[in-house]
């Protein structure tokens, strides 16, 4: 439970930071004279470069475990985030935000897997993971708000400075942290019990399950849709006429979605729900909810965003545990880097398809579009999830 507890506060410190930039590189963009479609590349290269990260990730936090790609990550994405401080042209940006990118992409895989490493049954699996989205959305309740008012009374470069040098105190916290070495072997125990002629495994503390289930790969459709239209949201709503061009106002808009995910993530009794059907019906009322947007229905703004926040905050942690309690242990990284893989991909192409199509169409309607496709793909039938049953 300890080392549980050090990875909420890595992840806490981690999402901080990168929430708080939400509301910030927009106009910081543009103050250094970028495009509204180049802002669009800036926010997405960041995802494009996740995915090499991520696939790294994978068959690194496998084969050698997760402490060394939480430390490297956190220490090197705050010396980039004090380099960004000292940016003053829009491809420097660019690229200090490519870099970074690369960087935090193996903070999530390593974080996740071992998290569900350390559970002692999927009960557990399905809290700790839950426990994860509710830091996640702490943090981005807090920090667009937070990062706006650092540039409202310090400006871009001391806000940059300040959030690179919390980056890498917590990195250097990981090396005494995060202690790694029992579960790894746990993992190598639960191995040996595995039937050499069969894909059947032991059931060791309810943790492994009878028969690892195959993961359609059209599942993954769902958090790449889910990503792509939160990317849509990040692009628009600093540019929304509600946020009046003040970042402080942004700053506020973004914590109302985190806010709505903070009312179902703290909804524990859903953790007992089929991580599968809270997927899906998370991901449809995501789906309604950017349709309305789209055709200004007469919802204020800020109730769509806490719907979207609602949303959030089912989808997220069952994605998570769906996948964990289907997966063996030793493959933990691979499927949680995939996983990440979806998000990167989603929340590249999301912003650079509503700064090139906002003026023909609304991005939302897209983001619904992306959402509905991607659950019309899924094949239920041979998606065996593992429900969550009451011990």
């Amino acid at each position: 439970m300890k080392t549980a507890m050090w990875l909420y506060l890595f992840m806490f410190i981690a999402i901080f930071d990168l929430h708080a930039q939400y509301p910030i590189l927009s106009p910081f963009a543009l103050s250094l004279g970028a495009a509204p479609s180049f802002i669009g590349l800036i926010l997405g290269v960041y995802s494009l470069t996740h995915l090499p990260g991520n696939l790294l990730a994978g068959y690194g936090v496998d084969r050698f475990g997760s402490k060394g790609f939480i430390v490297f990550s956190l220490i090197v994405a705050g010396i980039v985030l004090l380099v960004q401080s000292r940016v003053t042209d829009p491809w420097d940006l660019l690229i200090i935000r490519s870099i970074s990118g690369f960087v935090l992409a193996f903070l999530s895989p390593a974080c996740l897997a071992l998290l569900a490493k350390i559970a002692k049954d999927r009960i557990q699996q399905s809290k700790f993971m839950s426990g994860n989205g509710l830091v996640h959305t702490i943090a981005s309740v807090l920090s667009p708000a937070v990062g706006a008012f650092l540039v409202a009374k310090l400006g871009f470069s001391q806000s940059f400075t300040i959030l690179g040098w919390v980056l890498i105190a917590t990195g250097l916290l990981a090396i005494i942290g995060v202690k790694e070495r029992p579960y790894l072997n746990k993992v190598a125990d639960l191995q040996l019990q595995q039937h050499p002629d069969t894909n059947t495994d032991v059931n060791v503390d309810g943790l492994l399950p009878i028969k690892e289930t195959r993961i359609p790969w059209l599942f993954f459709g769902i958090p790449l849709a889910i990503s792509c239209a939160q990317g849509i949201l990040f692009f628009e709503l600093p540019l929304m006429k509600e946020s009046g061009g003040s970042i402080l106002t942004s700053g506020i808009l973004f914590s109302l979605v985190s806010l709505g995910a903070l009312v179902t993530l703290s909804m524990v009794f859903l953790n007992r729900k089929s991580p599968f059907l809270r997927t899906t019906i998370g991901s449809l009322g995501l789906a309604i909810v950017f349709f309305g947007l789209s055709i200004h229905w007469p919802i204020p703004i800020y109730v769509s965003l806490f719907l979207i926040g609602m949303a959030k905050g089912v989808i997220f942690p069952a994605i998570a545990s769906l996948l964990a309690s289907i997966t063996n242990p030793s493959r933990y990284g691979r499927v949680f880097s995939i996983l990440s893989i979806s998000f990167s991909i989603g929340a590249f192409i999301g912003p650079i398809v509503a700064g090139h199509l906002r003026s023909h169409t609304s991005p939302y309607f897209i983001a619904f579009a992306c959402l509905m496709l991607a659950l019309s793909l899924v094949p239920i039938k041979t998606f065996q999830a593992v429900p969550i049953e009451p011990s």
